[in-house]
């Protein structure tokens, strides 16, 4: 369950405002392991939404967003992969341009991909995981 702690300064707007503060285990894989130099550690960042805690990743760590986030449609899928149609079915959809990961790229919030969750807006509690995936490819 997320912490919170009353905000102390005196701008603030209410004295019953609140900081949520949460830590999760970030695990990495392939190029993400090897541009950290580790494997796994824990992150505090304040907020509860994995949006806020990329925010927080990535304003430390801003190599990771070039090297994860999509800035356009065609750097998030490749040649080989089949076509999206263009009426998605059943509750499926896309995550908008800039919530995507680059082709092979992923990111998972305890297991589940972002994108089959709320993506950037998917709840993250105190003790969840988060896997930065971009796993090496190597082409015959």
């Amino acid at each position: 369950m997320p912490t919170t702690s009353e905000a102390a300064t005196p701008e603030s707007a209410s004295a019953s405002e609140t900081i949520t503060e949460t830590t999760v285990t970030v695990r990495c894989t392939g190029h993400v392991r090897t541009e950290l130099g580790k494997y796994e550690f824990e992150y505090t960042f304040e907020g509860d939404t994995l949006r806020e805690f990329l925010d927080e990743l990535f304003a430390e760590y801003p190599e990771l967003q070039e090297m994860l986030i999509a800035e356009s449609e065609e750097e998030s899928t490749h040649s080989g992969w089949a076509p999206t149609p263009e009426e998605l079915p059943g509750t499926w959809t896309k995550n908008p341009v800039g919530e995507q990961t680059i082709a092979y790229a992923r990111i998972l919030v305890n297991g589940h991909f972002n994108e089959n969750e709320k993506g950037f807006d998917t709840e993250i509690e105190d003790g969840d995981r988060v896997a930065l995936v971009y796993p090496f490819m190597f082409c015959c």
